[in-house]
């Protein structure tokens, strides 16, 4: 199996993502260049058995369909890796050798896809971005498919979604080819970062949330103890390019539920640090933060202890019927309007 695959020429498209148990989906349609969202939501399979779940989604108007499915931050890896120096039609195998020790399982296990990072050009050039996901995941995703009679010709990864979401959002703001940033709660412990520039994606991070974080205050954390005064000087700070999360110590009894948000705005400012200094030639033009009802106020949070303005992303800009969802259903459902934009092989 290769990813990306060409996906179909309909206009109206449905896009999935499935863990096992439930069934986040974006059913929309597509006029020029505008997208509007039929439905979206989130099916739990709860006891039903994999048939009779089946069965009631394709009552719902959700079988036999074109689809394109998404891995979701706990299904897949994105790796960073020096480009080998092999012959094109050698660089799987190399690859698949070259990250045998950063991951979990046995190499032959994963199915693997290779995309250069950023423009392949200047800092990015040698660097590649390696996708990796256990072949059950993927098996997965097509015995479901079996049941609805979908054909499921697309397989894609969240960060490659959130980078296409980014890259309209950074469009409609007037960014151009700038560089941007986009923070996106994936669920109620785990957080996005990507940093793209010109539709292509330059950074991927992965951050664990405080326990509690979609529902404690953060001001209180900005207050007590002023980021400016938590940093971490970057010369000290290493990347981790393995794909694994940030981790605050939300385990610790200790800490207060606001000590441990300004942990997390420090990791943020840790890794605009980074880019700053790492990339002078593409400065940053914005960052934009999705938190469902939150986003606002995540912004203006941010905007505080940052230092420099953070918006909130607003799906509803981009497309048109993006219904209210509830909190956690939104951060499962918005991810997947990034697929609609996909225009073909290696979007």
């Amino acid at each position: 199996m290769q990813w990306p695959w060409k996906r179909t020429g309909s206009q109206d498209q449905l896009i999935v993502s499935w863990n096992g148990q439930s069934l986040a989906y974006v059913e929309a349609s597509q006029d020029g260049a505008t997208f509007k969202v039929l439905r979206m939501g989130v099916e739990h399979a709860g006891t039903e058995s994999p048939k009779d779940f089946a069965d009631r989604l394709i009552g719902q108007g959700l079988g036999a369909r074109n689809v394109v499915a998404m891995l979701g931050l706990e299904q897949s890896m994105l790796l960073q890796i020096p480009a080998p120096a092999v012959p094109p039609e050698e660089l799987r195998s190399a690859v698949r050798y070259q990250i045998r020790d950063m991951v979990d399982m046995h190499i032959d296990d994963l199915t693997l896809d290779v995309l250069r990072v950023g423009d392949g050009q200047d800092r990015s050039a040698g660097q590649l971005f390696v996708v990796a996901a256990a072949n059950t995941m993927v098996r997965n995703v097509q015995q479901l498919a079996d049941e609805m009679e979908w054909s499921c010709r697309v397989i894609d990864v969240q960060e490659m979604a959130q980078r296409n979401l980014q890259s309209a959002w950074a469009k409609a703001n007037g960014f151009g080819t700038r560089a941007t940033a986009l923070l996106m709660l994936v669920n109620e412990r785990q957080a996005l970062l990507t940093i793209t520039a010109n539709e292509e994606l330059y950074y991927s991070r992965r951050l664990d949330l405080p326990s509690d974080f979609l529902t404690m205050q953060w001001d209180g954390g900005l207050e007590a103890s002023p980021a400016v005064d938590a940093y971490t000087p970057v010369d000290e700070y290493v990347p981790d390019y393995g794909g694994a999360a940030a981790h605050f110590g939300t385990e610790d009894a200790s800490a207060g539920g606001n000590d441990r948000a300004q942990r997390f705005l420090v990791e943020v400012q840790r890794s605009m640090d980074l880019w700053d200094r790492t990339w002078t030639n593409l400065p940053m033009a914005g960052l934009g933060v999705y938190a469902g009802l939150r986003s606002e106020e995540l912004a203006e949070w941010l905007t505080r202890g940052l230092g420099h303005a953070v918006l909130p992303f607003d799906p509803a800009n981009l497309f048109e019927g993006v219904p209210t969802l509830g909190a956690l259903e939104g951060l499962q459902c918005l991810p997947l309007l990034g697929l609609l934009f996909r225009t073909g092989e290696g979007s």
